[in-house]
């Protein structure tokens, strides 16, 4: 007896659509003609064909009364997607990182938490929680920090707030073989001021300075991290509004000089 999981989309079984006829299809009425309750009450239900019109337009409308629709669009299908990630399950989660606000995150959250959402659709679950702020508790961010793909990993990285275990995992992370997850860990690290990311940032701001690495450096940012700060704002215009930001956001009389003298030269 096979124990792999059912497949939604193989033609049979559950989730198995049938042919519409033509005639059904032109009287089908468009997402944007629906009025917001026809809209958030179709989500739950909405068939595969239908999907992506209907979730779309919720999150054009930024609705935030569809975030209950939207989390119940992903518990339908809670215990598939193990080997592949399940359509409906995707679009919801990329519409709750659109809609935003305090509903979406929790609902992200809760869907983590909850296992609702399995393979390659986790990955998605965690990158979206990171993006939006969703809360997950320690011991699910250290069982993400574990996870054996790198981009869970990287994500769990931007979820984690606090913890003595999830610190300790991340900084075990310092030293990933994949660059996106070492990089993750160590911003994540200075935002919590957490000195042992200092090395890290500082190597960064050297070799690929970006706006979430000079951010996460102001926490624990040293002499060296410092010039490396100031030479960013004098180097790469793009990232010198960022840069100055962090000097001023540290109290050492040092970052205050060197963003004086950063302003004193033309931009």
């Amino acid at each position: 007896m096979s124990h792999r999981q059912p497949d939604l989309f193989d033609g049979a079984g559950l989730g198995a659509e049938c042919a519409v006829p033509a005639e059904v299809e032109r009287l089908r009425p468009l997402p944007g003609a629906l009025g917001d309750d026809a809209l958030i009450t179709a989500i739950p239900h909405v068939s595969r064909a239908d999907c992506r019109g209907l979730v779309e337009e919720a999150a054009r409308r930024r609705l935030a009364a569809a975030v209950p629709a939207l989390e119940a669009l992903c518990r339908r299908f809670k215990g598939f997607g193990v080997e592949r990630a399940i359509p409906e399950q995707t679009a919801a989660l990329r519409a709750l990182a659109v809609i935003g606000g305090s509903g979406a995150p929790e609902a992200v959250g809760r869907i983590i938490v909850g296992q609702i959402v399995l393979g390659p659709g986790l990955r998605v679950a965690v990158e979206v929680a990171a993006q939006i702020g969703a809360k997950l508790p320690p011991p699910v961010v250290a069982s993400l920090l574990r996870h054996p793909e790198p981009a869970i990993r990287a994500s769990a990285c931007r979820c984690a707030r606090s913890g003595v275990e999830v610190v300790a995992l991340m900084i075990e992370l310092l030293g990933d073989l994949n660059g996106s997850v070492a990089t993750a860990a160590a911003c994540s690290l200075g935002r919590m001021g957490e000195s042992e990311a200092r090395p890290a940032l500082a190597l960064l701001l050297r070799r690929e300075p970006s706006v979430e690495a000079i951010s996460a450096v102001a926490g624990v940012a040293d002499d060296e991290c410092l010039v490396l700060l100031g030479r960013v704002a004098r180097t790469r215009p793009e990232l010198r509004d960022a840069a100055l930001a962090a000097l001023e956001a540290t109290d050492d009389p040092r970052a205050a000089q060197i963003a004086a003298a950063v302003r004193s030269r033309p931009s």
